[in-house]
């Protein structure tokens, strides 16, 4: 945990509502600044964020009754009013009403020549572990697109070959059995030319670049996955409306989004006629974010949730490889095309899964990416 340093070297007091309060604002991991008795004075936007309350609501709330552990930082306060450590670090659990319990990493500061006591600093365990392997995602998936490409070359190559000696050999039989021998053979050859295509089409297609609204890309998905599945599932809406627009390119997006729904939807088809298969889509605006390697001052949340089975333990690793699958029917393309248009956005996507929840999300930049309309 790096950033409580800068967060406490606070200017001096006659010009820290100035200059030192806004700048807070911009940091990723929540800050509260609290005065000697443990109460809260200020918290800064992640804070408003990560505690589900305004500035306004949490000034005045004492800090450690924030926590289903609030007694751990009792004594850690009361060490710091004893001088017996200048900062601290330990993990909490947030407890918000009327949600899970959230297990944070905090770092509690001694201020000395300031208007508060202490800074304590707070950052979600999951979302850290989350972002860490969406990093990583990232990097396995490039590695990934140099493979698919050259083994593409090696594939079409013989492919074509392959095709045109049935071809001559087609023309030169006469016996209708032999001829379907080679038809079989035609057939097959341009099956395997159309799955490398489709496994190349994401790096291939030029992307129309445009301003998008991601609630009415997550409309025209829920419309078109209840058309196709009237009966099996209810689809929740949680939008945060205040979500600004992001620019992408809005048929991708609707077709990243859809293949996550749809293929939620037909797990949920799946289960017993009276259980109550549920999928919710919800987007929040998450502040300084990473994205492959670079920082956004906003990015876009967008969670797709379902109630189903899950993802088997066995394929959540290599869920978003191509060709592999959990459906005795699938490809194994659907959601290696999510990756691949999310990263093409200067996205990340990951997902969580365990009997009962799986969750898909997806992290988009609220900024122009670099390279925009070009195909990668």
């Amino acid at each position: 945990m790096a950033t409580f340093r800068a967060a406490a070297s606070l200017a001096p007091q006659e010009s820290v509502e100035h200059s030192a309060l806004p700048s807070l604002d911009l940091l990723a991991s929540a800050v509260l600044l609290l005065d000697d008795a443990g109460v809260i004075e200020h918290a800064n936007a992640a804070a408003e964020h990560l505690l589900g309350m305004s500035q306004r609501q949490l000034e005045g709330l004492y800090a450690p009754a924030c926590f289903a552990d609030g007694e751990v930082l009792e004594r850690s306060l009361q060490e710091g009013r004893e001088e017996r450590f200048a900062e601290k670090g330990q993990p909490l659990a947030l407890a918000r009403p009327g949600s899970d319990v959230v297990h944070l990493d905090t770092m509690l500061v001694v201020l000395h020549g300031q208007p508060w006591a202490f800074l304590l600093e707070l950052r979600e365990i999951e979302n850290r572990l989350r972002i860490d392997r969406a990093d990583q995602q990232w990097q396995q998936a490039a590695a990934q697109r140099e493979v698919l490409r050259n083994l593409a070359h090696e594939i079409k190559n013989p492919l074509g070959g392959l095709r045109g000696a049935a071809q001559l050999l087609q023309a030169e039989l006469s016996e209708a059995e032999l001829l379907e021998y080679t038809e079989v053979i035609i057939a097959e050859a341009d099956r395997l030319h159309l799955l490398v295509d489709r496994i190349l089409a994401p790096h291939r297609t030029r992307r129309q670049i445009d301003a998008v609204n991601i609630h009415e890309v997550c409309e025209r998905v829920a419309a078109l996955v209840l058309a196709e599945f009237p009966t099996a599932l209810e689809i929740v809406r949680d939008y945060d409306i205040s979500v600004p627009e992001l620019k992408g390119d809005r048929e991708q997006l609707i077709q990243a989004v859809l293949n996550i729904v749809r293929n939620a939807a037909e797990a949920l088809s799946q289960m017993p006629r009276h259980f109550p298969g549920e999928l919710t889509l919800r987007t929040r605006v998450l502040r300084q974010i990473t994205l492959g390697g670079q920082r956004h001052a906003l990015a876009l949340e967008l969670l797709v949730i379902d109630n189903g089975p899950g993802i088997p333990e066995a394929l959540r690793e290599h869920i978003f490889h191509p060709l592999v699958s959990g459906k005795a029917d699938g490809t194994g393309l659907g959601l290696s095309l999510v990756q691949a248009i999310v990263q093409q956005h200067g996205g990340l996507v990951s997902v969580e899964s365990r009997v009962g929840r799986t969750e898909f999300q997806l992290l988009l930049p609220l900024s122009p990416t670099s390279g925009e309309g070009n195909a990668e």
